[in-house]
C-alpha cells in the first residue's frame, strides 16, 4: 500500500499521546477530532470520559488530520467524492490499532471516540468490521455515505459497545441518519446506547460525557481475551 502523500494524505501526521504508555496500558482510547478542529482540542475531552477508578490505566491517542479535516465533503456525499482522504483517515485508525496491539493492548480493550466528523469516522471504521474493537463513542455522527444508497448488512458486531448521542436540531447530522445508523448496528448484534436529545444543536452535553465514561468502564471490565 502506497505511503505517498497523494495516496495517504493523513499519513505521518502528528499523534498526540498521553495517559498510560501503551506498553503499560490496560486499554486504549483513540480520539478523533471534528472538521476544522485539532487533536489537542479533542484531547481535552479525555478527563471528562475517563473512568475514575481506571483512568490511569488508559493510553489516549489523538491523531491529527491533514489541514484539520478528515475528508473534504459532507459525510452524506458519495463515498468516492471524499477519497482518498476517507480511506487515508480509516488507515490512520487502523495503524493506531496496530500500534496498540503490538504494545499488548488487545482490540477488545480499544475504544474509538469522536465528535462530528470524527464520530462519523469512528462509526464507519467499526461498521466495516476489519477489527473487533471494544467500543465506539460517537458524539453527533452517522455512517458515511448517501443515506438512500444501498449498503450491505454490517458484519457481526456482537461484543461491540456503541454510544451515539445526537440532537434533533443538529444542523450537521440529521437525526434520521443517526437513528438509521443505530438500527444498522443493532441489527448486527452490537450493544447500542442511543440518546436523542430534544432541541439540541451540534454540541456535546454532560449526559453524553457520562455515557462515554460508562461505555469505557464496560469495556475495561470485560473479561480479557484468552
Amino acid at each position: 500500500m502506497s505511503n505517498s502523500p497523494a495516496a495517504h494524505p493523513h499519513g505521518g501526521g502528528r499523534i498526540l499521546e498521553f495517559g498510560a504508555p501503551l506498553e503499560e496500558a490496560g486499554a486504549a482510547v483513540i480520539l478523533l477530532h471534528g472538521r476544522g478542529s485539532a487533536a489537542t482540542e479533542i484531547g481535552r475531552m479525555a478527563p471528562a470520559i475517563a473512568p475514575e477508578a481506571d483512568g490511569k490505566t488508559i493510553a489516549w491517542l489523538a491523531p491529527q488530520a491533514a489541514s484539520n479535516t478528515w475528508y473534504p465533503y459532507r459525510f452524506m456525499e458519495p463515498v468516492d467524492r471524499n477519497e482518498p482522504y476517507l480511506s487515508s483517515a480509516l488507515r490512520v485508525v487502523e495503524e493506531l490499532l496496530d500500534s496498540a496491539t503490538a504494545a499488548g493492548v488487545p482490540d477488545a480493550r480499544i475504544v474509538i471516540a469522536g465528535f462530528s466528523q470524527g464520530a462519523c469516522l469512528a462509526l464507519e471504521f467499526a461498521a466495516r468490521g476489519s477489527r473487533r474493537i471494544g467500543g465506539v463513542i460517537a458524539f453527533a455522527g452517522g455512517l458515511i455515505g448517501p443515506p438512500d444508497a444501498e449498503r450491505a448488512a454490517l458484519p457481526d458486531q456482537s461484543g461491540l459497545h456503541v454510544f451515539l448521542g445526537c440532537g434533533d436540531m443538529d444542523q450537521h447530522i440529521p437525526i434520521e441518519i443517526a437513528e438509521r445508523s443505530v438500527e444498522r448496528f443493532r441489527s448486527a448484534g452490537a450493544n447500542v446506547d442511543f440518546r436523542r436529545y430534544t432541541g439540541l444543536h451540534h454540541t456535546i452535553i454532560e449526559d453524553e460525557l457520562d455515557a462515554g465514561r460508562e461505555l469505557i468502564s464496560r469495556v475495561l471490565t470485560q473479561p480479557a481475551p484468552a
